[in-house]
């Protein structure tokens, strides 16, 4: 008795020999499942894809030839032969006669003009330099000849100084200038805005207008420094420090005969409260 573990043998396909006892789930066995079908169909479509192609160029050629022009025929029977000389001799064109020799012009007889030249100054002779063998021969004295010195240089003295000490001390603090200090980012009216925005007005109890004036030192670096505030209200004055303290941003520094110095700076101040 044979053990026949393949009972269905005769009908197996060469894929499912192959992928036996294997996973079949995997893309390369559903691969060459198709690959006979869409092989088939390929070689169908290319066919019919150069079949047509090719039948163009014909199609193309027969529509132009069904919109030509038909061609006329000629009928021979119009046409006679000539067999007549006399014929011939009559369309043989005249031959025109050659053109007449040009006519010989005399010799032209050559005119010599006698020309007197202008008289010239005489050029100048001038010597030529001597030859250099003559020139390399040199004699020797008894006596030694001293060449001119050449004089050092001596350069001019430097100009006096145009510069005039006014007097102007970098440390110390200016109350009048020439010039006074800027706020540096669109000047006081900015500066005032910048007040305004920062100024804390919940500090501040009551209602009415409350003044004061502030006095601070620019520097020549263009920092501020030595705050304070002069008026009746303490809270506004303190609440004015701080926010004049809290702006961000350099100044120009007042200047004194165009040289920039240190200088007291005096910012009033006036706000209504409701």
């Amino acid at each position: 008795m044979t053990n026949d573990t393949h009972p269905q043998s005769d009908h197996l396909t060469l894929d499912e020999i192959v992928f036996e006892n294997r996973n079949k789930e995997y893309g390369a066995y559903y691969l060459r499942s198709i690959y006979r079908k869409y092989l088939t169909r390929s070689f169908v479509i290319g066919t019919l894809i150069f079949f047509l192609l090719a039948l163009v160029p014909l199609v193309y050629i027969t529509i132009k030839n069904l919109g030509a022009e038909k061609k006329k025929e000629v009928n021979a029977s119009l046409i006679e032969i000539l067999d007549d000389e006399s014929v011939v001799e009559d369309i043989i064109p005249e031959e025109t006669p050659p053109p007449p020799p040009p006519k010989e012009e005399p010799p032209q007889q050559e005119v010599i003009q006698n020309v007197v030249p202008e008289p010239v100054k005489e050029p100048k002779i001038e010597t030529p330099p001597p030859k250099i063998e003559e020139q390399v021969v040199t004699t020797t004295g008894l006596q030694n000849v001293e060449g001119e010195k050449i004089k050092e240089y001596i350069p001019p003295p430097p100009p006096p100084s145009t510069a005039v000490d006014t007097g102007i001390n970098d440390k110390e603090v200016y109350d009048k200038v020439d010039q006074a200090a800027e706020f540096a980012n669109g000047g006081i009216d900015a500066f005032r805005r910048k007040f305004q925005e920062n100024f804390d007005a919940d500090a501040m109890e009551g209602e009415g207008s409350v003044k004061t004036v502030v006095t601070f030192t620019v520097s020549i670096s263009g920092t501020i420094s030595d705050v304070k505030a002069a008026g009746p209200n303490k809270a506004f004055n303190r609440e004015a420090e701080e926010t004049i303290r809290s702006i961000k941003g350099k100044w120009i520094p007042g200047k004194i005969n165009g040289r920039p110095v240190n200088s007291k700076f005096r910012f009033p101040i006036t706000m209504n409260f409701e």
